[in-house]
């Protein structure tokens, strides 16, 4: 594990957190309700000043950030008083928003990190572009230039939930129908792209259309477990650049492999962290089919109207989030996906993290993109997290005031227990169980 890993993970999680802390501060500020400490980080203070009646600080350690709404006795317990300022005495709809706060920065912090990347970097659009000949999309009567809605009958928001739509949910083996909205009328029209199915050995793997530049082979984004009978061959992150010789960078590769007979073994050349390899993947017929020729397209924000879609994508993806967390807990539960994939703790995080920056065939510029990626669905992530009806978590308090609010009346204290006690529980759960989760995923993968 790389030590800057580490590092990047310290501080996104703290600046994540902070800002989290700091939107309840905000919109009690905003509401006149009185807050005693806002606290940067934890630990031994390194900065401290007073304004307006509170007490503000930077401390040594980022691992978090807190804010203080009850004054504190000589034993560190809470002082209880009538005052009308407190957040404690304050009316059901406004503590309520204070423990909305919080989450809604989040959203907020997320969807402001991806509008300032995709206007310096550009977005991808769900708007269809020229399908190549031979595929899918070839054949069908649609207008390059059209928008993306919906995937058999279901809405798509940004591209996170398009890709995982066609590649997880509808096997490429059957028929898949596109909602598309002209650009020129506006109206919607459907296209249902029909495959041809043909056989060659298996390669099991998912790549990028395009050959990469630096190595002349196609980067490796997923890889079937049953490849080489159920001892796969190539990883993640490889670079594959021939079969048995053939390099994949040629136009007729894909004719190639369709020659290829059920044999023994094939030859797979490919590079692992800069390192050219060669290895014998034994062959397995499989039945595939064509290319679905759906090519989104993106776009450099070089014009006012690209600036607005922009920002317009960015802020559709916390429920490109939710319906992708949605559907990967349901794939759990039917039985699609392995439980241990369902959460991910902080040594989770640390790994993605590193991954990235240990990546050689990244460059500087291509890490920090990926970062800041990263950093901005966390935000979003931490949002839906912080709603958990968990001790520590802003569920708990959201609850609390929903039910004060159906019953007119708080609850007893004995409630309040028996509620932190099960939610403690729960949390000792949640944390054991994604801790054993990263373990296992990491294990998994090697």
């Amino acid at each position: 594990m790389n030590a800057w890993s580490i590092v990047v993970v310290i501080l996104m999680l703290g600046l994540l957190v902070t800002i989290h802390e700091l939107g309840h501060f905000w919109v009690a500020s905003l509401l006149k309700i009185r807050a005693f400490e806002v606290s940067i980080f934890v630990g031994p203070r390194l900065i401290h000043w007073t304004r307006k009646g509170v007490d503000y600080s930077i401390r040594l350690i980022p691992l978090g950030a807190y804010v203080r709404f009850s004054e504190l006795d000589e034993n560190g317990e809470a002082v209880v008083s009538d005052a009308p300022d407190l957040l404690i005495n304050q009316p059901r709809w406004k503590r309520l928003l204070v423990a909305l706060a919080g989450p809604f920065m989040n959203i907020v912090l997320g969807v402001l990190i991806f509008t300032v990347l995709f206007w310096v970097t550009g977005f991808t659009s769900l708007d269809i572009g020229n399908a190549p000949n031979g595929s899918q999309l070839y054949s069908q009567e649609y207008a390059p230039g059209d928008t993306i809605t919906a995937v058999n009958g279901h809405a798509v928001y940004t591209y996170l939930d398009f890709y995982y739509a066609t590649d997880n949910e509808v096997p490429r083996s059957e028929k898949l129908t596109l909602t598309l909205k002209s650009a020129e009328t506006g109206k919607k029209y459907d296209v249902t792209l029909t495959p041809e199915l043909k056989t060659r050995p298996m390669l099991g793997i998912t790549t990028y259309q395009t050959v990469d530049d630096k190595y002349h082979g196609w980067e490796i984004l997923n890889v079937d477990e049953n490849q080489n009978k159920g001892k796969p061959v190539l990883k993640i992150g490889d670079f594959l650049t021939a079969v048995d010789g053939k390099s994949v960078a040629d136009e007729d590769f894909r004719d190639f492999l369709d020659t290829l007979n059920e044999g023994d073994t094939m030859k797979l050349t490919f590079v692992r962290n800069g390192v050219t390899m060669e290895k014998e993947c034994i062959k397995t017929m499989i039945t595939y089919a064509n290319d679905r020729g759906v090519r989104l397209v993106s776009y450099q924000t070089n014009s006012p109207a690209r600036v607005f879609r922009a920002f317009g994508y960015a802020a559709k993806l916390p429920m490109s989030v939710i319906i992708l967390s949605y559907k990967s807990i349901s794939d759990v539960f039917a039985g699609k996906e392995e439980v241990y994939n369902m959460v991910s703790g902080p040594v989770g995080v640390t790994t993605v993290v590193n991954d990235v920056v240990g990546d050689v065939d990244d460059n500087v510029g291509e890490k920090i993109y990926m970062l800041i990626v990263i950093c901005g669905i966390i935000s979003i992530g931490l949002t839906f997290t912080n709603l958990l009806p968990i001790p520590g978590l802003d569920g708990v308090q959201i609850i609390l005031i929903v039910v004060e609010m159906v019953i007119g009346r708080r609850l007893s204290k004995k409630a309040e227990g028996v509620i932190n006690v099960v939610g403690f529980f729960l949390l000792i759960a949640l944390v054991i169980f994604a801790f054993a989760s990263d373990i296992i995923r990491i294990f998994a993968e090697r």
